[in-house]
């Protein structure tokens, strides 16, 4: 017991304690009475110390571990996505101070308010809150969606967010991660489960329809979670982005001049095809319009100077992903050409056309 209390790093009263709750019981006992732990017994004692660490209470990680229907790579898909809305998190949080500290550099007041809202327990509540100011139901490209449902009646939205593109007339079950997500789902929404798409908690075949809509990046593992909802479902839906063509960053301005940092951002995307091939999907363009509702990323291809407001690139998680230096390097930049009307001449070719295709596409299994 003590080699395996150092190997994990915490004191052999703790895990006498996880012994006595039931929490990590070893599986044999040693010709002289000592605790003797399996290989079984050290993958569960690895996974009740990081659902610890990342705060969970003793009575959720005795639920977490305890559920039979998750095996050891659902846990570490579970863990991994977790680690990475917390790293989100913390990049959020350090956006929020480098904001804070150029607010100062320039010698303007802050606010207790916005004191608060960049360093104290709100600042995750406050960036959602941008999400749900600007992020909104584009009902052309909800239209796409809703034809791609076709008759379905049971439908699972996973990565649901706060809901939208949900359909009203459906039976819909959500899957959200994020707390702070659902709690911003507005009432009468659809019920909504708190799991990651790696590992959905739902039979073989319980639903007409699995659903994603601009989540897939944010998985852990896009292709497993696409399985999923492939096991899950007699059909599959997912609005995603193509990576495949060559020289996909320069099909929209801002990240052909302005923002390169977006195609590291998506470095590690599997491509379309593979996305495809996982869930026999074909896939189809998704035109974005030019005075599209949904404040996506590419929804102000014709409207540049909204990339300009704070509160818009806040409901973007490419912004936060890209760190604060690319951020302010990239609006300042475009702040310039719009001044100068470089920006017009460089893409006067957009001012009449009412739609763009810029790689947003719809796979349908």
């Amino acid at each position: 017991m003590g080699r395996v209390a150092e190997l994990a790093g915490v004191s052999v009263r703790t895990l006498h304690h996880y012994d006595e709750v039931g929490l990590v019981r070893p599986s044999a006992r040693t010709s002289g009475g000592y605790r003797a732990y399996s290989a079984g017994d050290v993958e569960r004692l690895r996974e009740v110390l990081a659902y610890r660490r990342l705060g969970f209470g003793l009575r959720e990680v005795a639920e977490l571990v305890g559920d039979s229907s998750t095996d050891a790579v659902a846990h570490l898909r579970r863990l991994r996505g977790l680690l990475l809305e917390r790293r989100d998190r913390a990049d959020a949080m350090v956006a929020a101070i480098d904001r804070e500290l150029e607010a100062r550099a320039r010698g303007r007041m802050v606010t207790p308010e916005e004191q608060l809202g960049m360093l104290g327990a709100r600042l995750y509540d406050a960036i959602g809150g941008a999400y749900t100011a600007t992020r909104r139901t584009e009902p052309r490209i909800a239209a796409q969606i809703v034809d791609a449902l076709g008759d379905a009646r049971t439908v699972l939205n996973v990565g649901a967010g706060t809901g939208s593109y949900e359909p009203a007339d459906r039976e819909v079950t959500a899957v959200e991660p994020s707390e702070v997500m659902r709690r911003q789902r507005p009432a009468g929404s659809a019920p909504c489960v708190a799991a990651a798409a790696e590992s959905l908690p739902f039979e073989d075949h319980s639903f007409d329809v699995a659903m994603a809509v601009s989540t897939v990046h944010h998985w852990g593992d896009p292709i497993a979670g696409l399985r999923e909802m492939r096991r899950v479902a007699r059909r599959v839906v997912v609005l995603t982005f193509d990576t495949d063509e060559p020289g996909w960053q320069d099909r929209f301005w801002l990240t052909r001049d302005y923002l390169p940092e977006f195609a590291t951002v998506l470095a590690e995307f599997p491509s379309l095809a593979g996305m495809a091939d996982a869930i026999g999907a074909r896939a189809e363009p998704v035109p974005v319009p030019w005075d599209c509702t949904d404040g996506l990323f590419e929804a102000y291809w014709r409207r540049p100077e909204a990339y300009l407001e704070e509160h818009v690139r806040r409901a973007m998680s490419v912004w936060t992903r890209v760190g604060p230096d690319a951020e302010q390097r990239a609006v300042r930049s475009l702040r310039d050409d719009l001044d100068s009307g470089r920006w017009a001449e460089r893409n006067s070719d957009l001012t009449h056309l009412d739609t763009a295709d810029l790689g947003l596409r719809l796979l349908i299994a």
